[in-house]
């Protein structure tokens, strides 16, 4: 068959032409690729059954598939075998095609060498033009006719067009004649027209052949009438002859007048043939293979076009010219064909009309060539098939529905168990777009498809923009984008772990396989069978560990059998760890084969198989992707996914148990802080718990925390009412709380008694007090201790009655320096609310004169005659107790109910201090350093004990008048060298004094103006130390021996004049018989000495002196 020739006798409404006017016509031939091997050829024909590629029905088909600038050649609703001259969009298109086969021939009518040969003879009825041919390799003559002009003259003077009959025939060398061209010419043209025939040779032409051309209208004698013309040129054409074996391609020849450029050509077209199964069917509208009993492994004889990505696949990989050529040997036919039938599989076309279509269809045009690898993964990305290497050969595993095949636990994988990962957040998308090639537009078109509007609130809108290879179905690519969806969505999560050679090689890639971690579950439900008694009954390991359901819950045991092979069965008796099941397993497992315990309410978890590699101490890694069974029918019909309860840890949780409250005082940044401590028993499938508390019925707070406690910081005294939630791994919480009201105390219990005080001496002056830390944070950090000190040696001191030795100490401290006195040493501890702990702890001091010392003086302020004589600021004596103590700042006419007051000596609150000046000085007539203790008795008390009295009752820290704390009083010193200019008064307890004059006084404080101090005692006792001071001399007779330092010997005011001369001892030397000496004018400062000999006669001897006093000057 050749390209078809066209009627050249086209008349066209060109205005600036004569109506009816002829115009002379050019063609341009174009021949094109369509692919490489034996093609089904058009679609049109193929889906209409047209199985005669010869036929003009099946090229009449076919002009349905050549579209031209977008447009059809012949309209679809055309008849393929009569189509009317209405039906073509395009008129003077002809083509020609071969679909690739070996043996093909080549198309005709395309030229490769062209020899021109003038003859411009007028053809005439009796004077034929003939043009010989006479080498055989001739193919076809192009005849070129010349019309100079075509019109008639009219008398009315119109001029209209002519008719011109003429015949062309071939006159062959054995006299074969045979008429090839019969055609009139009608039209009108006032200039020359040219048309040219294509007069073609066949094969079994005889030559030398003659071409003649024959005029059968009879010729013009009529100048009017102008229809001569001439045979002006025969081109001698030898055609093309390649026929491109195993390519298909098409000759396609159009009207360059209604295409002045190239048009934009596209073709309808069923593609590559391909090898299917001996018992496939294709079918003609869809391309999808089903199949008819047993596949034995064998192909069809000759090969037919699907669609079918699986057997597309198969072709690509074997085929060795256009393919990868790996033996067939090497791959698993049943295997594709698996995939096949689930390609095949009807789905829902969703088109709204109930109309179906293949799951998933192939149709591509690969117009380059590709990497192997890329090219694979790409076709197998059309039926989500995952290719890998395996035994060998190339093998396929398709994301397919199919039952699991083997068991996890962590039983049967190393210790590291099960490693999970979850994609990010950043790659989940919710919102699809998926390219796919239209057919009916022949433009590349977009589906989107977006997740629900919870997912997009969760996520945001993430876009993520596909290409859906091969595709060219509307709701194949909608497929695809809902895939892709669902994975990113649930599919996102990876489980790793390593696993022993007897599972490791059973599991392949794409197997779909069930864990059961006890970590994720929340318990143990799977390990290794103990023992197998039956086929019925076997024995569970780790009896104390497994959590064994009753058969309340329906359970059912899955158990890998000696041949590999995963079975179900339903428990029917428990006892103990003895497993009876219903009915019997196809063989009795072995021991120590896996098993997975299952119930409706805790399921396994399932993942699909991506890796599978052995390691070298013959241990498998795999790698396993998040898979749910029921995400097929989700992504092809919008079923919504089924909840499946693979842990407990999503369970209904009960509330907590045991819930306990204490409270405790901490130190946070050295602040004390008091704090609730909340406790109760641990849930085992509780994520999370949630404590929510109220004070004095506020509103509620709330606390998260993950472990079975919480601390409920800086709380007050009062009523708090707690509750406290469980929450299961979904986050919901249970449906009732354990709850608990509780009474705080806060900050306001007084601190815990200092413990464990001792001393230490370190002079004859001084002591160390150490007593352990204060538990109480309050006290270590913001708090005091107090250290004070009372002269009663019988125990009977109080710290109310007690005076500061020290000023309050760090409440950290453990231990102070303080100065040695006779008494009673007591401790408490005040936190920082000002409160004291309720106990005193004390020692008792009772002095032993361990050296003897000179009493100067006893002074007693209380023992005077009358007590207290001296200068008094805001200080008042009363009689009745013989005290000293702070005098009322009130007045006495300022008072307006004197009925109410209930102190006339209190009006208005006690002075906050008061000074008490000692009536007398002390001299020592000298300067001497002289020991100071001193002596006072205090009492505090509340000026009333009546309610009504206290102006602050949140300032008062006891109500039963027996501890008032808040009062001091000190004694203080200042003493003078010369009598007259003293130093500032400093305060003391005990200590060594350096002067000749001595003042004293005492200070009572108060911090509450309701308590006031009463002083009942108030002294001092001046001491001198015992002293010796010795040295050498020699006397000449009557000699003067002077001290170092100046004894104290007593003043008149003080013990008397001389009343404590110092003692001497007197060592001579070389003394002679009847020597003696006399001690005269003994002093304080010195003595005299004086030697003699029995003659009464003064004599020089060597002496040593002691002399033994009191005081140092």
């Amino acid at each position: 068959m050749a390209i078809q020739e066209f009627d050249q006798n086209t008349v066209f409404n060109n205005p600036d032409l004569p109506s009816g006017a002829l115009s002379s016509k050019q063609f341009n031939t174009i021949v094109e690729l369509l692919g490489e091997g034996e093609l089904e050829g058009s679609a049109t024909a193929s889906k209409a059954g047209i199985t005669d590629k010869t036929s003009t029905a099946y090229f009449n088909a076919f002009k349905k598939d050549i579209f031209l600038n977008g447009t059809q050649v012949l309209q679809e609703a055309a008849s393929n075998t009569a189509p009317q001259d209405s039906d073509f969009n395009f008129k003077d298109v002809g083509f020609d095609f071969r679909v690739g086969t070996a043996n093909q021939t080549f198309i005709e009518g395309i030229s490769n060498i062209e020899t021109e040969t003038v003859i411009g003879t007028t053809v005439t009825t009796s004077t034929p033009v003939t043009h010989t041919v006479s080498s055989s390799d001739i193919n076809a003559v192009r005849v070129t006719l010349r019309f100079p002009s075509m019109q008639k003259f009219e008398d009315d003077g119109d001029i209209n067009g002519v008719e011109v009959n003429l015949l062309i025939k071939t006159i062959e060398n054995d006299g074969t004649t045979t008429t090839v061209i019969n055609d009139t010419v009608k039209g009108r043209s006032t200039n020359a027209y040219f048309r040219d025939y294509i007069v073609k040779l066949k094969s079994t032409t005889s030559y030398p052949v003659a071409i003649r051309v024959e005029r059968v209208t009879a010729d013009s004698s009529d100048t009017k009438l102008v229809n001569a013309f001439q045979f002006n040129q025969a081109t001698n054409i030898i055609f093309e002859q390649n026929a491109y074996a195993n390519t298909a391609h098409v000759a396609l020849r159009f009207n360059a007048e209604q295409f002045p450029r190239i048009p934009k050509r596209v073709y309808r077209i069923r593609g590559r043939k391909i090898k299917i199964p001996h018992n496939a069917t294709v079918d003609l509208q869809t391309g999808a293979i089903s199949y008819a009993g047993t596949f034995n492994g064998t192909f069809k004889t000759d090969k037919e076009w699907t669609t079918d990505p699986a057997w597309i696949l198969y072709d690509l990989l074997t085929d060795t010219r256009a393919g990868c050529g790996i033996a067939e040997s090497n791959l698993d036919k049943f295997t594709f064909k698996s995939v096949s039938e689930y390609c095949g599989a009807s789905v829902d076309a969703g088109n709204g009309d109930g109309s179906t279509e293949p799951r998933f269809s192939c149709n591509i045009n690969i117009t380059q060539q590709q990497e192997a690898y890329t090219l694979i993964n790409s076709l197998c990305s059309v039926m989500r098939v995952m290719p890998f290497y395996s035994a060998g050969g190339i093998a396929i595993s398709q994301d397919a529905p199919k039952d699991p095949s083997y068991i996890f636990t962590n039983a049967n994988v190393t210790e590291e168990g099960f490693l999970y990962a979850g994609s990010s957040l950043k790659t989940r998308h919710t919102v699809i777009n998926v390219s796919y090639f239209d057919m009916v537009t022949q433009e590349v078109d977009v589906e989107t498809v977006e997740a629900d509007s919870a997912t997009q609130t969760k996520y945001g809108i993430v876009t993520k923009n596909i290409k859906a290879f091969a595709t060219t179905s509307r709701n194949q690519a909608r497929r695809l984008g809902r895939w892709f969806l669902y994975n990113e969505q649930n599919s996102g999560e990876t489980c790793t772990f390593t696993t022993t050679a007897a599972a490791g090689v059973l599991v392949r890639c794409g197997d779909v396989i069930e864990i059961s971690d006890r970590l994720k579950a929340g318990v143990r439900r799977g390990g290794l069978l103990k023992s197998v008694t039956s086929t019925t009954v076997v024995v569970l390991d780790d009896s104390t560990n497994t959590d064994i359901p009753s058969l309340g819950d329906s359970p059912t045991i899955s158990i890998i059998l000696p041949d590999g092979s995963l079975e179900e069965k339903t428990i029917s008796g428990i006892s103990g760890t003895t497993i009876t099941v219903s009915s019997a397993f196809s063989t009795a497992p072995n021991e120590h084969a896996p098993y997975i315990l299952e119930t409706s309410n805790l399921q396994t978890t399932t993942w699909r198989v991506v890796s599978v590699k052995e390691n070298e101490n013959k241990t498998f890694s795999i790698t396993a992707l998040s898979h749910n069974t029921a995400k097929y029918a989700f992504v092809e019909d919008g079923t919504a996914l089924p909840t499946r309860t693979v842990n407990t840890l999503t369970t209904i949780l009960g509330k907590p148990e045991g819930l306990q409250v204490s409270e405790k005082i901490v130190e946070i940044n050295n602040k004390a802080v008091s704090k609730l401590i909340l406790d109760w028993q641990t849930q085992s499938n509780a994520t999370k718990y949630e404590v929510q508390y109220r004070y004095e019925n506020g509103d509620f707070k709330k606390i998260e925390t993950l472990s079975s406690d919480a601390e409920i910081f800086n709380t007050d005294a009062g009523e708090y009412e707690i509750r406290v939630f469980s929450f299961n791994g979904l986050g919901q919480p249970s449906r009732e709380p354990a709850t608990l009201i509780f009474n705080a105390v806060g900050k306001t219990a007084p601190p815990s008694d200092i413990t464990n005080l001792t001393y230490e001496p370190i002079s004859d002056n001084e002591i160390r007090l150490r007593w352990d830390a204060v538990a109480d944070a309050d006290v270590r950090a913001g708090g005091r201790i107090h250290i004070r000190h009372s002269p009663k040696t019988d125990g009977s001191g109080t710290f109310q009655d007690a005076t500061d030795l020290v000023f309050g100490l760090s409440g950290a401290s453990t231990e102070k320096n303080v100065p040695l006195l006779e008494g009673e040493y007591i401790l408490k501890a005040q936190d920082d609310g000002d409160r004291f702990s309720t106990g005193e702890t004390s020692i008792v001091i009772d002095l032993p004169e361990a050296q003897p010392k000179l009493l100067v003086q006893a002074r007693r302020e209380d023992q005077d005659s009358p007590p207290f004589q001296g200068s008094k600021t805001n200080i008042g004596f009363d009689s009745g107790t013989n005290s000293i103590s702070l005098a009322g700042v009130g007045l006495f006419d300022n008072s307006t109910d004197i009925d109410s007051e209930t102190s006339i000596d209190d009006i208005g609150g006690v002075a906050s201090s008061g000074t008490y000046l000692f009536n007398e000085t002390l001299d020592l007539g000298a300067v001497f350093t002289l020991n100071l203790r001193k002596l006072i008795q205090t009492d505090s008390v509340y000026s009333s004990d009546l309610i009504d009295s206290v102006t602050d009752v949140d300032a008062r820290q006891d109500f039963d008048g027996t501890a008032s704390v808040d009062t001091n009083a000190e004694v203080f010193v200042q003493f003078s060298q010369d009598g007259s200019n003293y130093n500032n008064f400093q305060k003391f307890a005990n200590g060594e004094f350096k002067g000749r004059t001595f003042k004293f006084k005492t200070v009572l404080k108060t911090n509450d103006t309701n308590q006031d101090i009463r002083v009942s005692q108030l002294g001092y006792f001046a001491e001198f130390k015992q002293r010796t001071e010795v040295g050498s001399k020699t006397s000449s007779g009557n000699t003067q021996v002077t001290y170092d330092h100046t004894f104290f010997t007593g003043t008149s005011a003080l013990l008397g004049a001389n009343s404590n001369l110092p003692s001497i001892a007197i060592t001579a030397f070389d003394m002679q018989s009847g020597d003696f000496y006399e001690i005269t004018n003994q002093t304080g400062d010195g003595f005299q000495i004086h030697f003699k000999n029995s003659s009464n006669a003064s004599v020089a001897r060597n002496f040593n002196f002691a002399a033994v006093g009191f005081g140092k000057g």
